[in-house]
């Protein structure tokens, strides 16, 4: 069989799922020393995560059996967007936005541009506990923001470094892949389709093409 043939049949035999890890939930299935671990969540056998989600961070974590799949998912290279809702201090401006569009310096090196607009906050976003602390003379704002990079805590260093830290972090979407119909804790197996998209290399478009509607909370 053609070496191309045996390596498509290998990629769709792949076995992965989108899991929801709720806030404080450690990326490891062995016992955490504090809050709970992906074991108290998920049952499906052999199956690690691809990346990490830091645990004060909620949201969209990708698991899977194949190793090449995980690399796929986590390799800068790859082109996988990585969709982030953040909750900011303060009502972030315009000029904020623009300097993560074009890359901000972390540590002393630059981040790659990244796609980034105003949101208001979802409909469908789950109350966390325990909640944010807010202050009430101080108000906070909503941004959505696309990287294709995975530095360490990189979104909040981001918006830490144009003057809004991030009082909550949600991940939303990897590549074709989608929070959506999932609550804090579930988790689901990946459609064909989406394991297809997340093994096919996608070319990065301009970030300029990523522009919507300015909202507040």
């Amino acid at each position: 069989m053609p070496s191309h043939l045996r390596r498509t049949k290998q990629q769709n035999a792949s076995s992965a799922i989108a899991f929801n890890k709720p806030f404080n939930v450690v990326c490891q299935f062995t016992p955490a020393d504090e809050g709970e671990c992906l074991a108290d969540y998920i049952d499906f056998p052999n199956i690690y995560p691809a990346g990490r989600l830091d645990a004060d961070s909620e949201g969209l974590l990708l698991l899977t059996d194949d190793g090449r799949l995980q690399h796929r998912i986590t390799d800068p290279d790859s082109k996988q967007w990585k969709t982030y809702l953040a909750q900011v201090e303060g009502d972030i401006t315009e000029d904020a936005i623009a300097m993560l569009r074009f890359g901000v310096e972390i540590q002393g090196e630059m981040t790659r541009p990244a796609r980034a607009r105003m949101v208001t906050e979802p409909e469908w976003l789950w109350d966390r506990e325990p909640p944010i602390r807010e202050r009430e003379s101080i108000p906070t704002s909503w941004v959505e923001i696309q990287i294709h990079e995975g530095r360490n805590r990189q979104v909040r260093h981001m918006t830490a470094a144009v003057g809004f830290p991030t009082l909550r972090l949600i991940r939303s979407g990897i590549g074709p892949v989608r929070i959506d119909g999932l609550e804090p804790g579930e988790w689901r197996e990946l459609t064909d389709y989406e394991l297809k998209s997340l093994w096919k290399q996608a070319p990065v478009r301009s970030n300029r093409l990523f522009r919507g509607s300015r909202g507040r909370r």
